[in-house]
């Protein structure tokens, strides 16, 4: 299977032929992720926790956040799977907008969920999280667990070494997330390891019109991006945000 051989990749060094093998394996994965995202942006990366169901607070918040990343006129990208990254792609396919997914293989596997127009699935983390970097110009995180800590913590990596310049972070749960900025405000400020400078980089927000105005704004003036101006449903001629969402994949 293929998550058995990304943990043999991980395990040290094999014979040289199959490491050749093996990066000819990874440019491969890399040029497929290259050739069907090259058009699909402008792009918003959704990242958050895959055990959240749609009767969860956390996943109306994707999803409500989807819709309005889409009325924006933005591409909503995700790892494809279920829980908050399904609410943040459901929420962009009921509002008429496009919505990718990146799925990855894990052992427990992983399906894409029926809310992705289009999808790529990755047999390697380092590749699928390169993918979901290199084709947004802004990035949301939603509460998570490991996966999402460290999608997250890579983000603001790159942005503090000046890898990425200019990319809008957003945080949304506040309360899920108190625990962790309040370390971040605190400890970590206090003790130098960042610095004060570094708080500014994320802005938090429980709204998702004020998340994905925020965004807007950032992305138009700082890449000069031309979106369509936002519309939003109008109840005097009973138009709705959502759509039937689509039958399931058998």
């Amino acid at each position: 299977m293929a998550h058995d051989h990304e943990r043999e990749f991980l395990q040290g060094p094999r014979s040289r032929l199959s490491e050749l093998a093996r990066v000819w394996r990874i440019g491969a994965e890399f040029l497929r992720g290259f050739r069907t995202l090259h058009f699909v942006g402008p792009c918003v990366t959704v990242f958050g926790s895959a055990r959240f169901g749609p009767d969860h607070p956390y996943y109306d918040l994707g999803r409500r956040l989807g819709g309005e990343l889409a009325r924006a006129g933005f591409t909503v990208m995700t790892g494809g799977g279920p829980g908050i990254m399904e609410a943040a792609n459901r929420g962009a396919h009921e509002a008429g907008g496009r919505s990718i997914g990146c799925n990855i293989v894990l052992p427990k596997e992983q399906q894409p969920n029926p809310y992705v127009q289009r999808h790529l699935t990755f047999e390697h983390f380092f590749v699928r999280k390169v993918m979901l970097v290199k084709y947004s110009y802004a990035f949301v995180v939603l509460p998570g667990g490991f996966g999402t800590l460290d999608e997250s913590f890579e983000i603001m990596t790159l942005i503090q070494t000046g890898k990425i310049r200019g990319f809008p972070v957003v945080v949304m749960g506040s309360e899920y997330w108190r625990g962790l900025l309040d370390f971040v405000e605190h400890e970590m400020v206090d003790e130098g390891t960042i610095g004060p400078g570094e708080l500014a980089r994320y802005h938090v927000t429980d709204d998702p019109v004020e998340a994905v105005t925020h965004i807007r704004e950032v992305v138009t003036d700082h890449f000069g991006v031309a979106l369509p101006a936002i519309r939003h449903p109008s109840r005097l001629l009973r138009e709705h945000d959502g759509a039937p969402p689509p039958s399931p994949r058998p």
